[in-house]
């Protein structure tokens, strides 16, 4: 089976507990065998991607600009894309499921795109989108462990053939 993509998304400044929450989802993204794509840069970015070479994993940067010196110390493959903020479709669209630590105005982007192309998105210590009929497609989790279930069932749901390992089981 091809391995499973995780984009994380956060806010490229962060607090202490968006630092540790991003780190743990890297860490469990890594051992189920997740490739973790992120925006390359700092904060939650830089966090998930530490955690997932903490475990073992393999990261995927991509950058808003040109120079791949940009990437943080954690970032296997950089890729560039001079793009700007645009860049941030091809985080969301890259990976099966994104989750979203915290965030400012460009997370909030990113969670918009991702469920506009049909991807899960779920909220970790976040924004939390509201409608009268609910938000399809987006979760909310109260911790890393819940947040990689929640992309497990979305995915299921979705697919019925990714792999549903729990993380407890892992």
């Amino acid at each position: 089976m091809k391995p499973m993509y995780i984009s994380v998304i956060g806010a490229g400044r962060c607090g202490a507990a968006e630092t540790a929450l991003a780190e743990e989802v890297g860490r469990l993204t890594a051992l189920r065998g997740a490739i973790l794509v992120c925006g390359g840069l700092a904060g939650v970015m830089e966090a998930a991607a530490r955690g997932a070479k903490e475990a073992g994993g393999t990261t995927i940067g991509i950058l808003p600009g040109h120079d791949r010196e940009l990437a943080n110390p954690h970032i296997d493959h950089v890729i560039t894309t001079g793009i700007g903020h645009a860049r941030n479709l091809a985080v969301v669209s890259t990976g099966d499921a994104v989750i979203a630590v915290g965030g400012g105005y460009g997370t909030l982007s990113e969670i918009g795109l991702a469920a506009k192309i049909g991807r899960p998105v779920v909220v970790v210590a976040g924004w939390r989108l509201q409608s009268d009929a609910g938000v399809e497609g987006v979760y909310y989790a109260a911790s890393a462990a819940e947040a990689m279930q929640l992309v497990d069932r979305a995915l299921a749901l979705e697919t019925g053939s990714v792999d549903t390992r729990r993380v407890s089981d892992l």
